[in-house]
């Protein structure tokens, strides 16, 4: 077959049919088959900015657990679209891209000081109310963020936050504007409600309707599909037993380790930024003044609280709180080191402007003894090796599961034992199998229909498993006597609704006729009245409520409006209307600045929409 390919390649119809590929490819592909390449790495392009797929990877990956902690874990997994989940979490990082790009143009900014205050002020940065290093590198660490990835994604979302203020804030509403919506707010209504309750005694569901029901809708009525499946599992823990560490060496690290800590300091600085109304000159100028105020004995605190530029500590008389090397500017850290305690530095420039900087206090460093850091040692020298074993043996494990016909082989090759999970659906289960990718893995096609083993699947960083499905129960049709009772029971309530919608619709017809049906039988529970109801009236259902504020104001006291609604349970209610009461005293002026914050928030919510919409229909997007 290859010969017979290759002899006739050499002939001139196939070399004619080369030439039109080439030149078709010239035409129209070869551009594609660039743009293609360069973009293979790239998930879309914003007005010529990429979005890469790690961040759409990530973007996914953190919608899916945030979907599945709203819906609970009664929730079907399966449910969950791969497509969708992509489609959603892309639209959303080209709709951040859009508004950054927007930010950008319209000129916000974000210092890098502010971002260092935000970071040293965060508590979940913090240990016994001190920024602390290696808790800030733990807590990012798992967010999937390096350091400089995760200042660059405050950063942008400070950007954003300030673009959503600028616009939410500038919304505004006129005085007439907030007096007309108070009149509704504060509207009342008197109204009377009968309720029509469902009455199933008075409705019949014949057996036929219930199996004609069952077939109709036979794709409810079936037992979920289920796996158990059978894995090995294997842990990075594992591997620490196996490596030994001498003492000289744990010495060693131990004074490598103390050699490094560092004391903390507490700085407090006054910050003037160089910008379009100060230049360079002038902002040095400005802080000799407040240093020679400073020499002649003035407190720092007050004249930090007045005149600096830094909003994140100026308030806090310029206290930037404690911290360590490796946190602020160069230039600035290098003055706060050369100072002693209580002394003020001379202006100094940084890229955030000129400061003048004063060391508050000095914390030495602790010193842990060597036991106390003995099992952190141990690992720490025992990790590298660790990391190295616990790669091959993954590596390993994988190219037997994939050379084997089950896991007896892999099991025995690396020592481990063959685990088997409970029955499971789609949804997931308990153990291993409320992994999304375990769940994933086996009701794949490979592993389900094909009965192959699944490739390695990482649990959590120190944890790996290949399974293989052990049963496989697939969704059978509940037998019609399992369900009959409860199809039954829904044709009933159904049924009985609607007898009462119908009742109620006829009554309510009569009603606006003018005519007063019997009002005191078996059937109604007679008018209900209430008055004065407001909008967030306690003690009626919300679909009441609704309902009320939407009927038409009575023409006059002796002729109500009448209306109707369902409950969700079924029962019918009939609605009169007889009075709508308007406040009638002037609104305070706290009454008025209230309305008028909310209004204008919810204009500048409806100005930010609408911004969006805009950087969306004049933008320039590719989705590869």
């Amino acid at each position: 077959m290859l010969q017979n390919i290759r002899d006739n390649s050499q002939g001139w119809i196939a070399k004619t049919i080369i030439g039109v590929i080439i030149v078709l490819l010239a035409l129209t592909g070869f551009d594609a088959i660039l743009s293609s390449t360069s973009n293979s790495q790239n998930a879309a392009e914003v007005n010529g900015e990429k979005i890469s797929l790690t961040e759409l990877s990530r973007a996914v990956e953190m919608q899916r657990r945030q979907l599945l902690q709203q819906l609970g874990r009664d929730f079907d997994a399966s449910q969950l679209s791969e497509g969708l989940l992509r489609n959603a979490a892309l639209s959303g990082l080209i709709e951040r891209k859009l508004l950054l790009q927007g930010a950008e143009a319209a000129g916000f900014a974000f210092s890098q000081n502010a971002l260092d205050q935000l970071i040293l002020q965060t508590p979940e940065f913090q240990d016994d109310s001190k920024f602390d290093p290696n808790r800030f590198d733990q807590v990012i660490a798992q967010m999937g963020y390096s350091r400089s990835q995760f200042r660059q994604m405050l950063e942008q979302e400070m950007l954003i936050g300030q673009l959503r203020a600028g616009l939410a804030g500038s919304g505004f509403v006129t005085d007439r504007e907030v007096e007309a919506f108070a009149r509704l707010e504060q509207q009342t209504r008197d109204f009377a409600t009968m309720i029509l309750p469902l009455d199933s005694a008075s409705v019949a569901v014949e057996s036929d309707a219930v199996r004609a029901y069952y077939e109709e809708h036979a794709s409810r009525y079936m037992t979920p599909e289920q796996v158990m499946v059978e894995y090995v599992e294997l842990k990075r823990d594992a591997f620490f037993d196996q490596i030994e560490v001498k003492d000289e060496d744990l010495q060693a690290l131990y004074q490598r380790e103390i050699a490094n800590l560092a004391e903390q300091r507490q700085a407090a600085h006054i910050l003037i930024e160089v910008n379009d109304k100060l230049n360079d000159e002038e902002a040095r100028a400005k802080l000799e003044d407040l240093k020679a105020r400073l020499d002649k004995g003035e407190d720092f605190a007050p004249l930090a609280k007045e005149f600096s530029q830094d909003s994140g500590s100026a308030d806090k008389g310029g206290d930037l709180g404690y911290a360590g090397p490796g946190v602020y500017d160069p230039a600035f850290e290098q003055v706060l080191y050369a100072l002693k305690k209580g002394e003020v530095s001379s202006p100094i420039r940084s890229e955030f402007g000129w400061h003048l900087v004063k060391l508050l206090d000095v914390q030495p460093p602790e010193v842990p003894s060597f036991d106390s850091l003995k099992e952190k040692l141990v690992r720490n020298l025992k990790s590298d090796q660790v990391e190295q074993a616990f790669v091959e043996a993954s590596r390993e494990l994988e190219n037997a599961a994939f050379e084997a016909s089950d896991l007896a082989q892999p099991a025995q090759e690396l020592g481990l034992q063959i685990k088997i999970s409970s029955l499971f659906g789609r949804e997931g289960g308990d153990g291993v199998a409320a992994n999304r990718q375990v769940i994933q893995a086996a009701f794949s096609p490979e592993v389900l229909e094909q009965g192959s083993n699944s490739g390695v699947i990482e649990l959590d960083p120190d944890t790996v498993v290949v399974l293989r499905v052990k049963e496989h129960k697939k969704p059978e049709q509940l037998p019609f006597e399992q369900v009959a009772d409860s199809i039954r029971e829904h044709l009933l309530k159904q049924r009985a609704a609607d007898d009462a919608k119908s009742r109620g619709e006829t009554l309510l017809s009569k009603l606006r006729q003018g005519h007063t049906p019997v009002e005191q039988s078996q059937q109604t529970e007679g008018w209900q009245v209430v008055e004065a109801a407001a909008r967030n009236q306690d003690g009626i259902a919300p679909s009441i409520l609704q309902a009320v504020f939407r009927m038409p104001k009575p023409a006059a006291a002796d002729k109500p409006s009448f209306a109707g609604v369902t409950l969700p349970n079924g029962n019918y209610v009939l609605i009169r209307l007889t009075g709508v009461s308007e406040p009638e005293d002037g609104l305070s002026e706290e009454e008025k600045g209230m309305y008028r914050r909310f209004l204008a928030s919810r204009s500048g919510q409806q100005d930010f929409a609408a911004f969006r919409r805009q950087l969306q229909s004049g933008a320039e997007i590719e989705r590869f």
